[in-house]
């Protein structure tokens, strides 16, 4: 087996103990999800927008689950460079030997094996005993680092798993030679409270993984709600690799969102006190790549990247964003590769808001002007949903059509 210094278990990617590796699962849980099976041009093209996005890792796919699996993790090998690239695998000898031939040019290949640890998985799914899965758990892990260097070992459904058989897999696992371990809330289960003290559970009872450098990893899902909260949580436990997807897709209500942890790590950065790799200007240009390759965009609501994750429509809160955007956005839209604030008229929008649209068409009223043209626009608003700069013209006295300057600033929309 070959060795590995205490700094060689994070890979040489980076020694700083507050560095958090983002492992992006998109082409491999996330593709899991209805509606967003791609084929092998459509992965490549995905791998390249996360390699820009700067992730750690990219979980190219599951060698064992298809020849079209296959082929996408091989052809991601050779043209994807600077991240790491795993292939999922059973913990099966045909599962790992197929994951080594899918990685083989694979500059920087990681083998992720997994086995259940709840005892459910254990005794309905697998048909398997506590001593079984050590064994097997093992086994795998040791034929994994013949072929690689870099071994994750996920105990599955861990958030369900006695404790004390969670702390024994994991124990035998780095045994073994795993250099990652990740501790999976599978099916969603779990709290922050739950999920954080489970990682400090681990690292008190298993000395070897700071000794030795083992990097935690957290891979949430989202069926309460509570993804990215639970991340963030193994993150101040301890974990520094995150599992997660671009718009958060994934089995059944998805996966931990990407974006979300990024940016919270980032916004919040006094609380949680680590660093990434992650550029966040381009988390909104890789969640479009996604939306155009898969059958369904973000919805509108959804944080960061979602249509109206920048929009205001409320007139306190366009007169706020006018005066100062810190006001109502804790971060700037061109922070995540948003081009800008849209501030939306409709019924809730106020004075503050219409005026400085008009003047972006190249229309100054006064207080008079404008408050006679904000009655129209009230009674036009509670009519029609969508306002329209034609529509905001057609309400305006003539002799003020008549006056137009020069638009301030370009169009928007």
């Amino acid at each position: 087996m070959p060795a590995t210094s205490s700094l060689g278990r994070r890979d040489n990617m980076t020694n700083s103990p507050n560095h958090v590796f983002f492992f992006d699962t998109t082409l491999r849980d996330g593709e899991q999800s209805p509606g967003c099976s791609m084929t092998t041009q459509e992965k490549l093209t995905m791998a390249h927008a996360l390699e820009d996005l700067g992730v750690d890792i990219i979980e190219a796919g599951f060698a064992m689950a298809s020849e079209g699996d296959f082929a996408a993790i091989a052809t991601i090998t050779q043209a994807v460079r600077k991240p790491k690239i795993a292939s999922l695998a059973r913990a099966k000898t045909e599962d790992i030997e197929i994951a080594a031939r899918a990685l083989q040019f694979a500059q920087r290949p990681r083998i992720h094996v997994f086995l259940a640890s709840s005892d459910l998985h254990l005794e309905y799914k697998l048909k398997m005993s506590r001593q079984q899965a050590l064994d097997q758990a093992a086994e795998s892990v040791k034929l994994a680092r013949t072929f690689v260097d870099d071994v994750e070992f996920s105990p599955e459904d861990a958030t369900r798993s006695d404790r004390d058989f969670l702390i024994d897999i994991v124990r035998t696992a780095i045994e073994a030679g795993a250099t990652t371990i990740n501790m999976p809330d599978t099916v969603g289960y779990t709290t922050p409270e739950e999920y954080g003290q489970m990682f400090r559970e681990v690292r008190e009872r298993i000395p070897a993984v700071d000794a030795e450098g083992i990097i935690l990893s957290s891979h949430c899902h989202d069926d309460l709600g509570l993804a990215a909260a639970n991340s963030l949580a193994a993150i101040q436990a301890g974990a520094r690799q995150v599992e997660c997807t671009i718009n958060g897709i994934g089995e059944r209500a998805g996966n931990a969102a990407l974006e979300e942890i990024a940016a919270a790590l980032h916004v919040r950065s006094e609380r949680y006190g680590v660093d990434t790799s992650i550029k966040l200007d381009q988390l909104y240009p890789a969640s479009q790549v996604l939306g155009q390759i898969i059958t369904f965009r973000p919805s509108p609501n959804k944080a960061i990247v979602g249509a109206n994750a920048f929009a205001h429509e409320s007139g306190i809160h366009q007169h706020g964003m006018l005066a100062n955007p810190l006001c109502y956005e804790i971060m700037t839209p061109s922070l995540v590769g948003v081009s800008r604030t849209n501030l939306v008229l409709g019924k809730h929008s106020g004075r503050a808001a219409l005026r400085h649209r008009l003047e972006q068409l190249g229309y100054t009223l006064s207080r008079e002007e404008l408050q006679q043209t904000y009655y129209r626009f009230v009674a036009l608003a509670d009519r029609k949903k969508n306002i329209y700069d034609q529509d905001l013209i057609g309400i305006l006295p003539d002799p003020i059509r008549d006056r137009r300057s020069e638009p301030a600033v370009a169009e928007l929309d």
